[in-house]
């Protein structure tokens, strides 16, 4: 796929830097109906239509579940013998030989877990008592334990992830989704970011940006109580109806601008002032949890009075019902270096029962609805921690690129499936090894979209969210 590039000028990035609901319009441009019939609005003006995929879809949609930090596989999904054998003793130089690290240095010494493990399900797969709810659905979920990545720092490393490119500035998965195939919802945006924990994740908006592709794509970050998005009522004195008229009347020579210029970004002001009123009715809905039943609510452990991920998790599952294309969950904290509030005993059991009934009740609930066969789910940080550990006063790991684990489930996923190996310390992948972009050619594959084909015209240059690489990993296919 490619743009008509009469697009980019100088003026489009101080046409972006506005405030208020125009910002708010800017970040949540959506298609739909809108003030006038879907009969009278084309593409230019409702650019985030739902669009045919390249070929049959496995998935409808996606909710990427991000443990920010870089969660540890060897506490968590990935025991070796061999390294409680070896604790405490120097890794052999072999390993490590050009290696680079945030924090360690070539004497760190081997560091075995405390962490018990068990095999769950019919699948037998591996999973710690850190995440028992996990365990439950163990069935349901594919485990890949030969993921890497290039970037061993949090920012670019995020970016990686996300983007497929180790700085800012690239289109996010979820912009290059919504690009590829729209949204098939009216009334909400296609692509929304929910967070939690203590603070953002590092790197910030452009983990979920639209980069070079026109700003309608980029992800809406939601609030996980109230009003979603600041400043999306009336202000005193503005009724909905006086409110419609200006929206209409703007909108119309928004138009008449469209047509001289074809600039994307007035197609994206005309949609997301639409959607803006839109969601001055649908947006309060959505974040009501009363209508769900307290049997749901328990299952995910949530408390719809305070912010949280489980809340998250049942407004992700409540956004994929309504439409939206891309729900993409931040969580913080999974880097455990070993400091008094970043160590591998307390704190990890801490963040892990914060996500680990909420995770696997999205899965139980989408599978109890019927939604999982469509609803890709996606579990995992930019990386993984060192065989290694940290000198500090507490139990720690450094940040670790060459093998880290990820689970996914439902969209087409193979339930049950165990995807690499690594070896006897968990250092290297010695079976599958999965990078990033591999990753993220089958999540577009599952969607539809071949990844060498969703391309944008930039700079005199096609590009792609898989840059130059990317493989889809058939093993991980139902």
């Amino acid at each position: 796929m490619t743009n008509d590039l009469v697009n980019q000028t100088r003026r489009h990035f101080f046409n972006d830097c506005r405030v208020g609901l125009g910002a708010m319009a800017l970040g949540s441009m959506m298609s739909g109906e809108g003030l006038l019939s879907a009969e009278s609005l084309d593409n230019a003006t409702n650019p985030l239509a739902a669009k045919a995929p390249h070929y049959e879809p496995r998935a409808k949609n996606v909710i990427f579940l991000f443990m920010a930090g870089g969660p540890s596989q060897l506490e968590l999904f990935d025991p070796k013998p061999k390294l409680q054998e070896l604790e405490g003793e120097l890794i052999p130089e072999s390993y490590i030989e050009n290696q680079r690290f945030a924090f360690l240095k070539k004497d760190a010494k081997l560091l075995g877990t405390r962490r018990k493990f068990a095999q769950h399900g019919k699948s037998g797969h591996t999973v710690s008592e850190c995440l028992p709810h996990l365990a439950s659905i163990a069935d349901d979920v594919a485990i890949i334990r030969s993921m890497s990545t290039d970037v061993f720092n949090h920012g670019p490393a995020k970016f990686f992830m996300n983007t497929g490119f180790n700085r800012f500035g690239r289109p996010s998965m979820g912009a290059w989704v919504t690009y590829g195939i729209g949204s098939e919802s009216n009334d909400l945006p296609g692509f929304v970011v929910l967070q939690s924990g203590p603070r953002g994740p590092r790197g910030g908006s452009p983990n979920w940006g639209s980069g070079f592709l026109p700003t309608t794509y980029q992800g809406v970050p939601f609030r996980g109580k109230g009003s979603p998005i600041l400043n999306l009522d009336n202000p005193a004195g503005i009724n909905g109806s006086r409110q419609g008229d200006f929206i209409q009347a703007v909108n119309d020579f928004n138009r008449l601008r469209l047509a001289d210029t074809n600039d994307p970004e007035i197609a994206t002001r005309i949609a997301a002032y639409e959607m803006a009123y839109r969601m001055q009715s649908s947006a309060p809905e959505l974040m009501d949890l009363s209508d769900e039943t307290q049997e749901t609510v328990d299952l995910y452990g949530a408390d719809p009075a305070k912010p949280s991920f489980a809340n998250n998790c049942l407004l992700a599952r409540r956004l994929v019902q309504r439409g939206t294309r891309f729900v993409q969950l931040y969580h913080t904290d999974w880097d455990h270096h070993g400091n008094p509030d970043t160590e591998l005993k307390g704190t990890l059991d801490k963040v892990c029962k914060e996500i680990d009934q909420p995770a696997a009740a999205l899965v139980k609930d989408l599978k109890r609805l019927g939604m999982l066969d469509d609803t890709l789910v996606i579990w995992g940080g930019e990386f993984g921690r060192t065989p290694q550990g940290e000198p500090r006063d507490f139990l720690g790991r450094d940040h670790h690129i060459e093998a880290f684990t990820m689970w996914l489930a439902g969209g087409g996923v193979k339930g049950g499936a165990a995807i690499g190996k690594t070896d006897d310390l968990g250092y290297y992948p010695v079976e599958n090894r999965v990078h990033v972009h591999d990753l993220q050619a089958t999540v577009l594959h599952l969607l539809g979209l071949d990844h060498l084909k969703l391309t944008y015209r930039f700079q005199g240059r096609d590009f792609r969210l898989t840059d130059i690489a990317g493989e889809v990993v058939h093993k991980l296919l139902a």
